[in-house]
């Protein structure tokens, strides 16, 4: 079974259309726009779903996280991939509320995305692939926790965006 690296991800241009197909790896490799979806988790009294990137990950790795979700498959739609990260990393079937578009660049990705919110409760079955752990927090708790500790600086700017 190949593994997260020769995954197939469409490479866009500005306007995001697809102008080509790589592996993960050769994406990652040479920094090329791509999509990629956030979901914003949260429970019903509003607490957010925060967790702990693997020290294996490509990106971010040991970072704290506040949002699910990760590169879009080739030929796979914003909501389809929303899904499947959320079937993947959380280990249930949901269907997320899209909430904006979203684009971010820095020295290790270059992203156009889509940001959604979920409200589950759990219990969730964590991917051990990419989550170490995680749990639900008060957004305020989030907010302090970040000017703390490392977390991916993309879900920071989606959840700072959300609560604009």
């Amino acid at each position: 079974m190949p593994g997260a690296a020769d995954e197939l991800v469409d490479v866009i241009d500005d306007a995001g259309n697809t102008v080509g197909v790589v592996t993960r790896r050769v994406m990652r490799e040479r920094r090329l726009p791509h999509r990629c979806t956030y979901v914003l988790v949260f429970n019903a009294r509003g607490d957010l779903f925060v967790h702990l990137r693997t020290a294996t990950k490509d990106v971010y790795p040991s970072h704290w996280d506040v949002c699910i979700g990760g590169v879009v498959a080739a030929r796979e739609t914003f909501d389809q991939g929303a899904r499947r990260e959320i079937h993947e990393e959380l280990g249930i079937q949901a269907d997320p509320q899209m909430l904006f578009p979203f684009r971010y660049k820095d020295a290790a990705t270059t992203a156009q995305a889509m940001a959604f919110r979920l409200v589950h409760e759990g219990p969730f079955h964590l991917q051990a692939e990419e989550i170490v752990c995680g749990e639900f927090i008060p957004v305020q708790e989030a907010l302090e926790r970040i000017r703390r500790e490392p977390f991916c600086p993309d879900g920071v700017q989606v959840l700072e965006q959300y609560l604009r």
